[in-house]
């Protein structure tokens, strides 16, 4: 079940509701043509999308979708925090009008949903320390290097993308999460940490000037992802309209200064990358 949110005024103009999940037929236009709230559900993944200590949406997804959608015109907004998998069979229920927190255009959910042109660009890059004395910013840089560790979270999509550039297990050093790789990292044990770009970039923030990051774009094409916020299908018309005002409002500098504190920047711009490309090679 969604998390339930205390009815609150945020200063962007957003209604955050509690257990506004009754199913109401007809498409958004409908919705909002009758004076109901545009209804978004997200998840909490830390960066991308999550509640505040209010309850409040934050992460650079529901920012940017958010400002978007006051760029349309519309601030009468009802956040509802529910789990991951919820997210999807939610929005085809008709319980969100929007879904965001990071989802990537991905061609399996590009059947099930509608997703908008992207928002963000958002490879992995490798946190390594200042100056990076040992040139680490890819994985067959660390393939080259004599005797280089690499940090990777146990389990996660760059422990696969390691192994298939050729790095064996004993170049790999798995750990259970940031704190963990951030402690390697300081301690010597491992020479770079390969991580999604916002994450590097957290932590090198919160490194006292001992960590940098390298340029996503020195990682594979194919470890490159793009995030989109979901629609239904049958409201293809409110879709037009959100991804008219995106193309004025992505990469504006109200946007960027708005995400700044997320570490999104102008490299996680997606550029000329349009959904149906992505819904098509990822």
């Amino acid at each position: 079940m969604p998390l339930n949110l205390l009815k609150t005024i945020i200063p962007a103009g957003i209604v955050l509701a509690g257990s506004a999940l009754s199913a109401m037929a007809g498409p958004l236009m409908d919705r909002i043509e009758a004076g109901e709230p545009i209804r978004i559900g997200f998840s909490n993944i830390p960066i991308f999308g999550y509640p505040d200590e209010s309850g409040a949406p934050k992460g650079f997804v529901n920012d940017i979708a958010i400002g978007i959608l006051n760029e349309m015109g519309y601030d009468n907004v009802e956040a509802t925090v529910t789990e991951w998998g919820g997210l999807i069979p939610g929005l085809k229920a008709n319980r969100y009008d929007i879904i965001t927190g990071g989802l990537y255009i991905l061609n399996s959910r590009c059947e099930n949903i509608a997703f908008s042109e992207p928002i963000a660009t958002t490879g992995d890059s490798f946190l390594v320390p200042a100056g990076n004395p040992k040139g680490l910013s890819n994985y067959k840089d660390v393939l080259a290097s004599d005797g280089a560790i690499l940090a990777l979270y146990s389990g996660a999509n760059t422990v696969e993308a390691a192994r298939r550039e050729g790095l064996s297990d004993a170049q790999m050093m798995q750990l259970p999460g940031p704190t963990e790789t951030l402690a390697a990292m300081r301690a010597g044990r491992a020479d770079a940490a390969a991580l999604t770009s916002f994450e590097a970039v957290y932590l090198a923030d919160q490194s006292e000037g001992k960590f940098e990051t390298t340029d996503p774009g020195a990682l594979p094409e194919w470890t490159q992802n793009w995030v989109g916020v979901g629609f239904r299908f049958e409201d293809e018309d409110f879709l037009k309209e959100f991804n008219a005002a995106r193309e004025r409002y992505l990469g504006s500098e109200e946007m960027l200064a708005k995400v700044k504190e997320y570490g999104y920047v102008e490299a996680n711009l997606p550029g000329d990358t349009t959904t149906e490309w992505t819904c098509a090679n990822r």
